[in-house]
């Protein structure tokens, strides 16, 4: 039963309703069987609360920057009686500490496109540190690919983003693949998704050790 005074806190991002089960499709093919998933910025919450319901035999530590975010995650935690989601991390991956000193896999949705490039970088080096060897991340949003647009909304919603804030943007798939490289990770092949979006899957090789 929920909290009736939690419950009151949960947001409702219409988007996470639309592509949570895409996602999920892709995540029971990569995550390990057992341990720990951290997320970065997982904004409402109904992603975790959604990913641990349907993978229990994983532990889920969300996290995110804003304190109302935060406040909706534990909600949506509470209003879901879910025991495998830890309390949500108030997590910059700009200033550390993280927090959290190792996982087994990390999920990142929607977040490259609507932060700085260097939140990117900041992701890839906290990446590094708490993944060990076969550590898996995963990576969830819209992309230029050889630095074209692969669709035409796509190009509106990146000038809307810049319009926005001039360091936001869709990147080029390649110069994240590169991070990942830069960082020990390799790249499997892009899977598409709907609504002009992608799925990057990297994993830590074998002997990288954390920086």
């Amino acid at each position: 039963m929920s909290n009736p005074s939690t419950s009151d806190a949960r947001q409702h991002a219409p988007a996470a309703e639309r592509n949570r089960d895409p996602i999920l499709a892709v995540l029971r093919q990569v995550l390990p069987a057992s341990g720990l998933v951290l997320e970065i910025a997982s904004g409402s919450g109904q992603h975790v609360t959604h990913f641990a319901a349907a993978l229990p035999d994983l532990v889920w530590q969300p996290s995110d920057p804003d304190a109302g975010s935060r406040a909706s995650i534990a909600a949506w935690t509470a209003h879901t009686g879910l025991t495998n989601i830890r309390a949500p991390l108030a997590l910059d991956v700009e200033h550390g500490p993280w927090g959290i000193d190792s996982a087994q896999a990390l999920i990142c949705i929607n977040m490259i496109h609507i932060s700085p490039w260097t939140a990117t970088q900041a992701l890839f080096d906290g990446a590094a540190r708490l993944l060990g060897s076969g550590g898996v991340m995963y990576l969830y949003g819209p992309y230029r690919r050889h630095g074209a647009h692969t669709a035409p909304s796509n190009e509106t919603f990146d000038q809307q983003l810049r319009n926005r804030n001039p360091a936001f943007g869709v990147r080029n798939m390649e110069a994240v693949v590169a991070l990942g490289e830069a960082q020990g990770f390799v790249c499997s092949e892009p899977i598409a998704m709907p609504a002009n979006n992608f799925s990057l899957v990297f994993t830590k090789r074998q002997g990288a050790t954390r920086i």
